[in-house]
């Protein structure tokens, strides 16, 4: 079998990492027990991937079957997700955090057949439901100590541990090796490798159809954009694996390369994971990369005096050589003499915190504001924007490593078009490939549209869906708003975020919210205008901001109250709305707003699992509130 062929299933993957890139004796991944860092190797994921195979054939799983994972990121969804792969069954993850209503749905709109459980918490959503999912025949909880949540419980559905679940496949693997060689040997790349249902900002969820063809080709067309990624690199892995962003860009990268998957223990001890593992490469969300920046600025200013001083002249040194870099200058005697300073005295203690050796950070899910970009790039931390949906594998675009233009997705990967098609008439602007790239290119904006290898089957059961997305030439249409800007792909914004005021000017939120959102004492902001005759918004404050300016206790923010009423602090949030105003269009400008005690959550169904916002809810959860702003005009401009 030839390289290509063998790297071009999921399953096929491992197996060429041990048979040419590292012994089966090499760390795979490590996770934390305790107060230690456990290694697993190759070897004995191996083992226990093969013995979760052979207990799904023994309970009669065949090819194209659907198997759920609700479960956080740790080796035990490694091993189950190997293991139903190489017998052709399909991957069926479902968020930790949404809601039993629509992860009865999504099993029901699946047919699946067993559902892997992470945590008591998680079982007990299950359990639930599990009688009201006809197709489930067996849940797999993933630790000990079940059977409280289940007691008194009829269930329809066998419930069994994942340990007792190899430690029984163990048993049987002289019986079914031949026939796991087999399956997997069958499996073909159009194949389907796993459903991944949408966020559902706009409606019922549905489950993307994506091949062992579009990881496989994904991972190893973003690896001819990213070079530097080697086999001695590790990743710390925190977003979920239950999305298409770390699935590719952590998990498959890995099993491309040979990098070591380290994973966190939660977002709570991300800082500390950090500073423990010590990763080389990390894939996060702009969100995580603004809180960095911000604490990063509060203790290095907070102080004042001397100490601030030097903190604000190493970045302005940082920024006059990054800029020298970006113009293919070398930084002169002098400037390369003091940036030496800045980086001892400020630069190399923040990049300690993330443990002093990242060579990259992967920002996806989301824009990242410019001027966050910039500041890591003073540091001397390079951070990598990529763009894409769950629809294309997702990665569609990639910063390269030695021409990063903030504010932009980067340069198309290879083998796919990515089109500017105008958003009213249809016509297309302009057709871009990898190897079409030029540095000044530029054009006109409109809806971003792409085709080729990264793009799905379709939905799950949804024909009539898929062919609205889809059209007869094969592009598919992914509702985002951009341009060319440098030879890179740029995001304006979501095409049905767009707002449109009463005077006719389309505002699109999401460069405006960075706008506002690079205050400190801003943590989340929604805009509202459509068919309004100005702009308003709902804004949450920074909460450990808000708490040191005004001596809050934690009882201020467990109040019942939805939105603080409190004129101080309005008046505190509106400085810097009025301050960041002065950037935008005057028809951009927020001129009225309340503030929000708590953010915007996914338990409350107003933001999708990838931090999104559900702009139909927002609006009418809070309709009351909306409108009162509409009846007396207050300029914050």
């Amino acid at each position: 079998m030839n390289t290509a062929a063998e790297r071009s299933t999921i399953p096929g993957l491992i197996r060429y990492i041990v048979k040419n890139i590292h012994p089966d004796t090499h760390t795979f991944m490590t996770h934390k027990v305790g107060d230690d860092w456990v290694e697993i190797t190759y070897r004995k994921a191996l083992e226990n991937i093969d013995a979760i195979s052979s207990w799904l054939l023994e309970i009669g799983i065949k090819k194209g079957d659907r198997l759920a994972l609700i479960i956080e990121n740790g080796p035990d969804y490694v091993y189950y997700d190997q293991a139903l792969q190489q017998i052709g069954a399909i991957n069926t993850s479902i968020y930790p955090t949404l809601s039993e209503t629509e992860i009865e749905y999504i099993l029901n709109d699946s047919g699946a057949k067993t559902i892997l459980v992470g945590s008591p918490f998680l079982l007990r959503k299950i359990v639930k439901i599990a009688n009201n999912c006809p197709a489930l025949v067996r849940i797999i909880p993933a630790f000990d100590d079940f059977e409280k949540s289940i007691a008194k419980l009829s269930l329809n559905a066998g419930v069994v541990s994942l340990k007792q679940v190899i430690d029984e496949g163990l048993k049987m693997d002289d019986k079914y090796t031949s026939a796991i060689k087999s399956a997997r040997e069958a499996i073909l790349p159009s194949d389907l490798s796993c459903l991944i249902y949408t966020s559902g900002t706009t409606g019922t969820p549905k489950g993307v159809m994506l091949t062992h063809f579009n990881l496989t080709e994904n991972a190893r067309v973003s690896l001819i954009q990213i070079p530097i990624i080697e086999a001695t690199d590790i990743f710390l892995s925190f977003l979920p694996l239950s999305h298409v962003f770390e699935r590719t860009a952590t998990y498959h990268i890995c099993l491309f390369t040979g990098a070591k998957i380290a994973f966190a223990q939660s977002l709570d001890l991300l800082a500390k994971n950090m500073a423990e593992v010590r990763p080389t490469v990390m894939n996060c969300v702009p969100r995580l990369l603004e809180r960095i920046h911000d604490r990063a600025m509060k203790n290095g200013t907070s102080a004042g005096g001397i100490k601030s001083n030097i903190f604000l002249w190493s970045l302005k040194i940082g920024k006059e050589v990054r800029l020298a870099h970006e113009a293919g200058k070398k930084p002169g005697i002098i400037l390369s003499q003091q940036h030496k300073i800045a980086e001892k005295l400020v630069f190399s203690k923040i990049k300690e915190k993330t443990g002093g050796r990242l060579k990259i950070m992967l920002s996806g899910g989301g824009a990242l504001p410019k001027n966050i970009g910039e500041f890591f790039g003073d540091l001397g931390i390079k951070i990598l924007e990529g763009f894409g949906l769950t629809e294309t594998s997702p990665v569609m675009a990639v910063t390269e490593t030695d021409r990063i233009i903030y504010g932009t997705v980067g340069r198309i990967i290879p083998g796919i078009e990515v089109a500017i098609q105008n958003i009213d008439n249809q016509h297309i602007y302009t057709i871009q490939t990898h190897d079409t790239f030029k540095e000044d290119f530029q054009s006109e904006e409109g809806e971003i549209i792409v085709r080729g290898h990264c793009v799905m089957k379709g939905y799950w059961n949804k024909p009539e869906e898929t062919a609205s997305v889809i059209d007869a030439e094969g592009w598919f249409h992914t509702g985002d708003i951009g341009r060319y800007f440098k030879g890179n792909l740029q995001i304006t914004d979501r095409l049905k975020n767009m707002l449109v005021n009463a005077y006719g000017k389309n505002i699109y939120p999401t460069p405006v919210e960075n706008t506002y959102l690079k205050s400190p004492k801003i943590e989340q902001i929604f805009l509202i205008g459509d068919k309004r005759e100005y702009i308003t918004a709902i804004v949450v404050p920074a909460k450990e901001t808000l708490q040191e300016a005004f001596n809050l206790s934690q009882e201020f923010f467990e109040k019942p109250d939805v939105f603080i009423d409190e004129k101080e602090i309005a008046d505190w949030i509106g400085q810097d709305v009025k301050k960041y105003s002065s950037e935008l269009a005057k028809f951009e400008r927020v001129k009225n707003f309340r503030v929000k005690r708590n953010p915007f959550s996914i338990e409350d169904g107003e933001i999708t699992p990838t931090m999104k916002a559900k702009r139909k809810v927002i609006e009418k959860k809070y309709a009351k509130i909306i409108d009162e702003l509409y009846l007396q005009e207050t300029e914050a401009d």
